[in-house]
């Protein structure tokens, strides 16, 4: 056991205990689906608890992440199962791409623009404004939201999925030669308000760099999954949060490429002894899990 490192995980713990069900997420993202998919409920109160999540507490979360549909549960006998629900597999597929993915957005000059139109009900009009924002997509005016960089084929699934195609124009926009309008670039400061995101990233530096020089080859396999998983679990909450804007159009000593390299570099000294700990939980309780993706190893670039 690594004392120095074991101290700084009580000290992280106790300073800013991660929410059980944003926690669950986490593991099943990173841990869980790469290995099929599917967890008992005892491998979860097992992986859990290092985490000073106790059995009554994950219980209410796995229900309470049910019925908001972002997981589904099978009973055998008195055993449950649990598993990504269908509908959400593609928003946690996406999220977790995200963070494994180094910033590489680049502006070509154009906005792509989504306009509501009056054949929307005042439901779908929320729901769409509620989704792009999650995007990263800025409201720009009302009824308009616009993104300097957006994923084209990512919005398409969007759409699909709130059965709004044909119901929205999407536009790309680029400045008009010959009209001396405000330039383009200048959308991004009257849209995001970046301090927290900045903010974010520099806690996140600042609370895992200490570890760099910690993490040794014999590190053990269960502090290595607690170490990975506070990792992701702190970087997803500021990096999904992130609008994911094009590089020319950040500020200066933008935190969030060093915030990058750091998860990069403490993910891959613990990946390989947390997947130890991780196999060997599911196993305990399904001795048919399947062993890791062969897509787990492009994660951060590759794993090696």
């Amino acid at each position: 056991m690594n004392t120095v490192l074991n101290e700084w995980i009580e000290r992280c713990l106790a300073e800013e205990p991660p929410r059980s069900k944003s926690l669950v997420m986490t593991i099943f993202g990173d841990a869980i689906v790469p290995h099929g998919g599917l967890a008992w409920l005892g491998s979860l109160i097992e992986l859990l608890a290092p985490f000073g999540v106790n059995d009554r507490l994950l219980r209410t979360s796995v229900f309470r992440l049910a019925q908001e549909g972002w997981l589904e549960s099978q009973r055998d006998g008195r055993r449950s199962q649990y598993t990504v629900a269908a509908e959400a597999q593609p928003r946690l597929a996406r999220a977790f791409r995200r963070i494994y993915t180094a910033p590489h957005a680049h502006w070509q000059g154009s906005w792509t623009f989504v306009l509501g139109t009056d054949g929307m009900t005042t439901a779908e009009r929320a729901t769409l404004r509620k989704e792009l924002l999650w995007e990263g997509y800025s409201v720009v005016a009302p009824g308009i939201a616009g993104h300097p960089a957006a994923d084209a084929e990512a919005l398409d699934a969007l759409l699909g999925r709130l059965a709004l195609r044909g119901k929205v124009y999407v536009v790309q926009a680029a400045q008009l030669p010959g009209v001396q309008g405000k330039p383009l670039a200048d959308l991004v400061a009257e849209g995001w308000d970046l301090r927290d995101i900045v903010a974010g990233y520099e806690h996140f530096i600042a609370r895992f760099a200490p570890l760099r020089g910690l993490l040794g080859q014999a590190l053990p396999a269960e502090q290595a999954f607690i170490v990975r998983t506070l990792l992701i679990h702190e970087y997803r909450r500021v990096q999904l949060h992130d609008p994911q804007l094009p590089m020319e159009l950040l500020p200066p000593s933008w935190p969030g490429a060093a915030a990058y390299e750091l998860a990069r570099e403490l993910y891959l000294a613990t990946w390989a002894a947390a997947e130890e700990h991780i196999f060997a939980t599911l196993q305990r309780e399904d001795p048919a899990t399947p062993p890791l993706a062969s897509a787990f190893h492009e994660r951060f670039g590759g794993l090696g």
